[in-house]
């Protein structure tokens, strides 16, 4: 009875803290697009098109590093229509924030990172498990270190998609809650690296939850596709009003 009434009172306690932390991490919802209006913005990238978007997923492409502090990459997957898509905020100083996407009161959610402290590797395949679990650890705790305990890397297959490497990764972790409750997370990652860095996709749930989400985390993560050349009008400059 007491595990059940932990359990209860977890499942209850890790909704309400990933619905507080969108709340406070996310800047503006994002209108959904349809698969013509990202595909276009796609090939006028230069990049190959989303081939299919499966049924009940829209898709998304989106810039992330716009501001003068960021690199720019374009960044795009589909996520299930009825989740909420939050992009970065901009302003005078620069960019904040990242895109993801979440069912943020059930405590689903995907979300872009860029995990710079190894730079860019060359041949992510050839990493060992301790780089990748090293990778999303920075990933999920992007809000400081005491945010979860117990990581552990379950899983990693290769995926090769258009001459580049993605590494699909499962993994699970206990959430800490403010209110001192520790929550089960399941997940999966797709890592790359583009750029001068490595880029992290990572979808998650409550463990409890996993069984129903689990097939469209792992869609979300397979359709992450992440490029960072030809990407240099893609910055916003804002004028100088001193001069």
């Amino acid at each position: 009875e007491g595990d059940s009434r932990r359990s209860f009172f977890s499942r209850v306690a890790g909704s309400a803290a990933m619905g507080a932390m969108a709340i406070l991490q996310a800047p503006m919802p994002a209108l959904a697009a349809n698969i013509k209006t990202v595909n276009a913005r796609l090939v006028q990238y230069g990049v190959p098109p989303i081939p299919e978007v499966p049924k009940g997923f829209s898709p998304l492409a989106e810039v992330w590093g716009k501001g003068k502090n960021r690199d720019p990459l374009l960044v795009s997957f589909v996520y299930p229509t009825d989740w909420i898509v939050t992009l970065p905020s901009q302003d005078i100083n620069g960019e904040d924030g990242t895109i993801q996407a979440g069912e943020y009161g059930k405590g689903d959610t995907s979300t872009f990172f860029v995990y710079s402290d190894e730079g860019k590797i060359d041949n992510i395949a050839s990493q060992s498990k301790d780089f990748f679990q090293r990778a999303i650890i920075k990933s999920i705790s992007q809000k400081g270190n005491n945010v979860y305990q117990n990581f552990k890397t379950v899983n990693i297959v290769p995926q090769t998609v258009n001459g580049q490497e993605y590494m699909i990764v499962d993994f699970k972790y206990e959430l800490l809650t403010g209110a001192g409750f520790e929550v089960d997370r399941r997940g999966v990652a797709s890592v790359t690296s583009v750029g001068g860095n490595v880029e992290v996709l990572w979808c998650a749930s409550t463990r409890q939850r996993y069984k129903k989400t689990e097939e469209q985390l792992r869609t979300i993560a397979g359709s992450f596709r992440c490029y960072a050349d030809g990407l240099g009008s893609s910055k916003i400059v804002y004028e100088d009003r001193d001069n």
